[in-house]
């Protein structure tokens, strides 16, 4: 086991403890006693009904059905709650979805003082490089992989899924260190099927972070605990202690 304590890193906030990307369920996450939280923005639609990721509203959203919500957030309210005294110390994983308003996010967190305790993740290796040009400061991870669900639960897709994550677990070890050393990103967010312990160790040798999104099983944190990963992402930060 690793001598580092993995980070509890609420996901969304805490949202099977409180409705994701809200207040409340941020206030639920540092309750539950999180390192990090995580949560999504995405920009809001233009006239055309398409995103618009250089005018649009940013949003506390994971996706448009998410985003159609009455009560959606708008970042600029996420993070001056977040900026708040109840959450010094607590560290930030902002997710973007799609590439064209990274600029305008790391304005945002410029604006409330967050840079030094954010990092910033997304699938696209093309907003991890224009973050990286506008504020080199700013912590960056590469979300792996780029999946609307996990194929691995569909009766009529599994074989192949497993099939593809049997390939990408040999072949994400080398893309990885080769991104670090590259310094197109400090951290990997890994799904947890494609976790290995190789992985670990190469990341760690790397001088990386490894987090593991998204765990909502007391026994499964507690396996990926022993690994040694940086932190795992969950729903719900209260099992972080039945994983001891």
């Amino acid at each position: 086991m690793s001598a580092l304590k993995t980070k509890r890193v609420g996901h969304k906030g805490a949202d099977l403890i409180a409705p994701g990307n809200t207040l409340a369920s941020f206030d639920a996450a540092r309750t539950a006693g999180v390192e990090m939280i995580e949560f999504d923005v995405l920009p809001g639609l233009g006239a055309d009904g398409r995103p618009d990721p250089a005018r649009g509203r940013l949003l506390l959203a994971h996706d448009y059905e998410d985003a159609a919500r009455a009560d959606v957030l708008g970042l600029g309210d996420g993070l001056a709650h977040l900026a708040g005294p109840a959450f010094d110390g607590i560290e930030l994983d902002v997710d973007l979805k799609i590439p064209g308003y990274e600029l305008r996010v790391v304005d945002a967190l410029r604006s409330h003082g967050l840079v030094g305790r954010t990092l910033i993740s997304t699938t696209y290796p093309q907003s991890l490089a224009r973050i990286r040009a506008y504020e080199p400061a700013l912590r960056l991870g590469w979300s792996v992989p780029r999946a609307k669900r996990d194929y691995t639960t569909s009766a009529l897709l599994k074989l192949p899924a497993y099939g593809a994550v049997l390939v990408m677990r040999q072949a994400l070890p080398r893309r990885a260190v080769e991104a670090l050393r590259a310094r197109r990103c400090d951290a990997l967010m890994v799904h947890w099927r494609l976790v290995t312990q190789r992985l670990v160790d190469e990341i760690a040798r790397a001088g990386g972070e490894l987090y593991v999104w998204t765990v909502d099983d007391a026994e499964q944190i507690a396996k990926l605990v022993a690994m040694g990963v940086t932190g795992v992402i969950t729903n719900d930060p209260r099992l972080f202690p039945a994983a001891g």
